[in-house]
């Protein structure tokens, strides 16, 4: 009785059963780097954004670049600019602070020096405080248009309460998209019971875009060479610095 020949599979059908599966593989291994890259990717980024918001124990200041000139020793003649004081006008001490609503040290200057600073020396008549623009756009590419909406806010009389919506809701808009990031600034106007459809228009036009410019020209001549810079009877203050450093040089100030 003849034997039953078992038929073996053809050296092409193992190879393109190898090439399938080898495929497959290729197929799960970039599914599965590209995965991980993604959230490598992710992970740099966030540390990133924390190294930039909570860096202050080694700088709390945002330069505008390095190798700039530096800051001045001694006292800088620097005007107060247009927009409303803090503060009596008669007061001893001036501090003008040239600013970045997007820039995440000037918000830590808002949180935490600042309301000491007004509740010791500016409520109490000591000192008047004055707000300068020093948006630097090349790293907040909001900042221009966030200073901008500051001053259409003025126009309606609400420059410090815009000032504060801003700093306080930073985190709402410093990631947007331009149009986006304006619809938010209108918003805030919204907020504080500011006529929007003027709002909007004064933003979008660009009608503040020279007075923002000027004082950011001011502050580069005055010697300010990012933000938050803060000067104290025209002495430079560079950075978020603790309170108690402002309060020294408040306090020198006020026994000249």
């Amino acid at each position: 009785m003849p034997k039953s020949k078992i038929k073996k599979p053809s050296f092409n059908l193992l190879s393109q059963v190898a090439n399938k599966i080898l495929k497959i593989n290729i197929v799960y291994l970039l599914g599965f780097l590209l995965i991980i890259a993604s959230f490598l990717i992710g992970v740099l980024i966030t540390k990133i954004s924390y190294l930039e918001r909570n860096a202050g124990s080694s700088t709390s200041y945002v330069s505008i670049g390095a190798g700039e000139a530096q800051a001045p020793r001694g006292p800088v003649d620097v005007s107060e600019g247009h927009l409303p004081i803090l503060g009596d006008k008669n007061a001893k001490v001036t501090m003008i602070e040239f600013s970045d609503f997007q820039c995440p040290f000037c918000k830590s200057m808002f949180d935490s020096s600042l309301p000491q600073i007004k509740k010791e020396y500016i409520d109490t008549g000591k000192v008047k405080f004055a707000y300068r623009h020093y948006p630097i756009s090349s790293i907040h590419p909001n900042a221009q248009k966030a200073a901008e909406a500051s001053e259409c806010a003025n126009e309606q009389g609400k420059f410090w309460d815009y000032h504060d919506q801003l700093f306080i809701n930073q985190a709402e808009w410093e990631s947007l998209e331009a149009e986006a990031a304006q619809a938010k600034f209108t918003e805030f106007a919204g907020t504080l019971g500011l006529d929007t459809a003027n709002f909007g228009q004064c933003v979008s036009s660009g009608k503040f875009e020279e007075e923002v410019t000027k004082d950011l020209s001011d502050g580069t001549a005055a010697g300010v060479n990012g933000t938050p810079a803060t000067f104290v009877n025209g002495i430079l203050v560079e950075g978020a610095v603790p309170y108690q450093e402002f309060k020294a040089q408040i306090e020198q100030a006020l026994g000249e």
